[in-house]
């Protein structure tokens, strides 16, 4: 894994060696980040437009950036977040009310606004008016669903992991308060009693409804796509102490490991990638295999 990416090696030195540091410097000069940046336009957007239907978007590469770990202190950083800020509305992508907001000011669907809060709030970019906006979408299961405006009642696990992810990344960047950790450990209770990927019922769910991927099938990047170990990242970073809860969920990406000790992309998700990756769906992935050792090393070996 040492001989991948740049943003990958720094990755690895982190959270599976111990150091790591002095790499991070190079995730905006180097590599798929160096390349990413690159991409930006004049008019402070990627892609043209504040987000779109493939990965190529501002938002999109903005995830990606925050996934690579690309330093928010760097000099990199605050220039392109700052032209983010200074130029990009969401005019013509996305609701027709929402045309006249900041990037950062978000629209309506809480997915897209939780990946937005996420990046934002990783940037150093103020957030709390979308992250209270998604506090008060919270339902009543303690998650959240982008067609709850269309009457849903119940959560989407899609919905909730975007949601969670920036909730916990605006309490990371010092934004904690009460409020907003209590709808958190909400949403994480939902996918807890839920075990990652079983229905109320304990039914595995094989399929999701809106996009029929498969959450027990492993992707680099997931865009707002929920899978198990995702779900399962999202707790370890959360610094949630694991229990019997999410013991078949780390049976799982225990069992889909190679001989050589690898992991492999399963899948992708159709859309144009603003940078290809390097990496083949059904041949072993640095980034599935890190994320996966991440989590193997979060949960206590049992006896």
């Amino acid at each position: 894994m040492l001989e991948g990416d740049v943003a990958l090696r720094w990755q690895v030195l982190r959270d599976l060696g111990g150091a790591g540091e002095g790499e991070r410097a190079r995730v905006g000069v180097e590599g798929v980040g160096a390349r990413l940046l690159a991409l930006q336009g004049d008019d402070g957007a990627w892609g043209g437009v504040a987000w779109n239907r493939g990965w190529d978007s501002t938002m999109h590469v903005l995830m990606l950036l925050w996934e690579l770990g690309l330093d928010p202190e760097s000099e990199q950083a605050r220039r392109a977040v700052g032209l983010v800020r200074e130029k990009v509305t969401w005019r013509g992508a996305g609701p027709e009310e929402s045309g006249g907001n900041g990037f950062f000011e978000g629209e309506v669907e809480p997915c897209i606004n939780g990946q937005v809060a996420a990046v934002g709030a990783y940037f150093g970019v103020d957030v709390r008016g979308l992250v209270d906006r998604l506090l008060g979408e919270q339902l009543g299961d303690g998650g959240w669903n982008c067609e709850a405006e269309n009457g849903a009642t119940r959560s989407s696990f899609n919905t909730t992991i975007c949601v969670l992810e920036a909730l916990l990344e605006w309490e990371k960047t010092g934004g904690a308060a009460p409020e907003v950790t209590e709808a958190r450990l909400r949403g994480q209770e939902y996918l807890l009693k839920r075990r990652l990927f079983r229905r109320s019922t304990g039914e595995v769910i094989e399929r999701d409804r809106k996009g029929g991927a498969d959450w027990t099938r492993f992707a680099f990047p997931t865009w707002w796509h929920y899978d198990v170990l995702r779900g399962l990242e999202y707790l370890r970073s959360a610094g949630v102490t694991p229990d019997e809860r999410v013991a078949d969920a780390i049976k799982l990406v225990a069992s889909k490991r190679d001989g050589d000790g690898r992991w492999a992309l399963e899948t992708s998700y159709p859309g144009t990638m603003p940078v290809e990756l390097g990496e083949t769906v059904g041949e072993p992935s640095r980034w599935i295999t890190l994320r996966a050792l991440r989590v193997l090393d979060w949960y206590p070996q049992r006896g």
